[in-house]
């Protein structure tokens, strides 16, 4: 066993955060449950909405105490990091830091940390899918900036197109015609790598491809960057 836990902030939404817990112990072989990491999950899916809050500022500083309250509880109980398994909840992170400055070593940044692994590949170029609030806010773009990479993004006539993909993960309702849509979508931005910027756009990618729909893209996904370095330092950690 090992000195390593991991907070999962989560139910933005609760498919995406199981999706992204599953994903993470996937990535983790064991023989035994004990060879894995203890995981802690707080899947506050009756938090505020974080587009409205960007959008209008509505129920922002709800948000941003939901958000540090589930933070505080979580170091409290000695977590190694912290991952919130939502794209646009990451414009609230600076608030929550501000609220609790020990923890801004535990949280990890997953668009930053994409923005470094996507630098290391040498891509300067990226399109992305993502939710209204987060492609308005400009944060993937702000992020990338010192990395060099342009960000593609789509626009706000688009905007409908994009809240359909991630309502459909949200009801659970990922048919053949929803992934053909999906796929098409992808084809049609005018870069070769692009970022699934929302957390249940990956569920919907996979839904893809098990059909066997694939684009002819290079697809990136920040929380895939994120469970890398959750195994990498699960592997280094010291055992107890």
């Amino acid at each position: 066993m090992k000195n390593y836990t991991v907070g999962i902030v989560g139910g933005m939404g609760s498919y995406a955060t199981a999706d992204f817990f599953k994903r993470l112990i996937d990535a983790i072989p064991a023989e035994k449950e004990w060879d894995r990491p203890r995981v802690i999950i707080d899947n506050k899916c009756t938090m505020p909405s974080r587009v409205r809050a960007l959008l209008y500022g509505e129920k922002r500083d709800e948000l941003v105490a939901e958000l540090t309250d589930s933070v505080r509880h979580m170091m409290d109980m000695g977590v190694s990091r912290i991952v919130f398994a939502c794209n646009t909840s990451h414009c609230f992170i600076p608030d929550v830091i501000e609220n609790i400055p020990e923890s801004r070593n535990i949280i990890l940044h997953i668009i930053d940390a994409l923005g470094r692994d996507l630098a290391g590949r040498g891509i300067g170029s990226v399109g992305l899918v993502a939710t209204e609030g987060t492609i308005d806010s400009g944060i993937y773009s702000e992020t990338f900036r010192p990395y060099g990479i342009h960000v593609t993004a789509p626009t706000e006539a688009e905007y409908t197109q994009l809240r359909g993909f991630i309502e459909a993960v949200k009801q659970n309702k990922t048919d053949d015609a929803i992934c053909r849509e999906f796929i098409a979508f992808i084809d049609s931005i005018n870069e070769d790598a692009v970022i699934l910027g929302c957390t249940e756009l990956p569920i919907l990618y996979k839904a893809c491809t098990d059909r066997g729909i694939f684009p002819a893209k290079a697809i990136y996904d920040p929380l895939q960057t994120a469970i890398d370095i959750i195994v990498k330092e699960y592997a280094d950690a010291p055992a107890v």
